[in-house]
């Protein structure tokens, strides 16, 4: 009855070995990096932008590539209640030379910057700040702009605008 009993008490600690090893295999498996978005997503973005002349309904697709280390670059095309919004135009007709950063932390949030070209006979090009989540392990990712500065100006104006992207390459290929 001893040996009975040293022989499932040796099997729950056992048990629970495996269980804690498996918890944190699964907890390494799901922590993320900037090596987690890397490659070509495929965005649809909606929102407003709050101006003094009133409310401006924005509304668009990008495709920004993700190096993995921090870096982006990006085309668009957006449109402004209804119509598209000016800027350089690649030979697709996209809105292009749109660099930036990114962070993503290990709970699979992060912040990134995009910052547009300057316009001609501009001062400054645009700047969006964005608050993001990452899903299905780097495939998909969802934002939300939390800062808006527009061209010319080095004040944020308020702004409603959220995105979501699919990746639909990997590697070290560029949308420019």
């Amino acid at each position: 009855m001893k040996n009975v009993r040293r022989i499932l008490i040796l099997t729950a600690c056992l048990a629970s070995l495996a269980m804690t090893s498996m918890a944190q295999d699964a907890q390494s498996s799901s922590s993320c990096s900037n090596r987690t978005l890397n490659g070509d997503y495929a965005f649809r973005l909606s929102g407003e932008v709050f101006t003094q002349g009133g409310l401006v309904y924005r509304d668009g697709v990008a495709m920004t590539h993700f190096d993995g280390n921090g870096g982006l670059t990006q085309v668009d095309w957006v449109m402004a209640n209804g119509v598209p919004v000016p800027g350089p135009l690649d030979q697709n007709g996209f809105h292009d030379n749109e660099t930036g950063s990114y962070n993503v932390y290990a709970n699979c949030t992060g912040d990134a910057e995009i910052d547009f070209p300057i316009p001609p006979h501009g001062t400054s090009g645009a700047v969006i700040k964005l608050k993001f989540v990452i899903g299905d392990r780097g495939s998909a990712l969802h934002t939300i702009v939390y800062s808006l500065t527009p061209p010319n100006t080095t004040q944020p104006v308020p702004a409603n605008i959220h995105s979501d992207a699919v990746r639909v390459s990997e590697g070290a290929g560029s949308p420019q």
